[in-house]
């Protein structure tokens, strides 16, 4: 299996006056993350499904995932939290995008590459607003290898 971790991309900064679940991407992270989704494209990217969080930031990164995705888009409130046994049922397809949050996104790099024994629940992956990780291998914690790690400003270089 191939499982794609995805960072939502910048987004407005919280206020009072806004929840958190409805900060939506900035126009220029807009921008910077279609863009990155074009160096995906030259990396042959592909999903059969992307899974994303229900908050507004990481539904708007997945749908601009979504020229890069030959199957469905469903939504997982497990994308907002640690990642669990439940997250891995959703994962249904040859190559998978989960679209989600810090620190849960480098987090899950962590448990699925090293188990928690190694890393511990904190992780120690550094992923940027719309970085992207692509993971292969036994969807069970420790048992997939890490094949890339691309940080937004590659992205877009690929895409050039």
């Amino acid at each position: 299996m191939r499982l794609w971790i995805v960072r939502h991309a910048p987004a407005v900064d919280p206020t009072a006056e806004l929840p958190d679940a409805a900060r939506a991407l900035t126009p220029k992270g807009r921008e910077r993350f279609a863009t990155a989704v074009r160096g995906l494209r030259r990396l042959n990217a592909s999903f059969d499904l992307i899974v994303h969080s229900p908050l507004l930031r990481a539904v708007q990164t997945a749908e601009l995932l979504a020229p890069l995705n030959k199957g469905t888009m469903q939504v997982a409130p497990e994308l907002a939290l640690e990642p669990s046994e439940d997250l891995l049922a959703l994962c249904a397809g040859q190559s998978v995008a989960l679209v989600g949050h810090e620190p849960h996104v480098s987090t899950t790099v962590a448990w699925l590459t090293c188990g928690w024994e190694s890393l511990g629940p904190t992780g120690a992956v550094l992923f940027k607003k719309g970085a992207v990780a692509c993971l292969e291998g036994e969807l069970r914690p420790g048992r997939m290898q890490l094949r890339g790690l691309w940080q937004p400003g590659v992205l877009r270089k690929l895409a050039r």
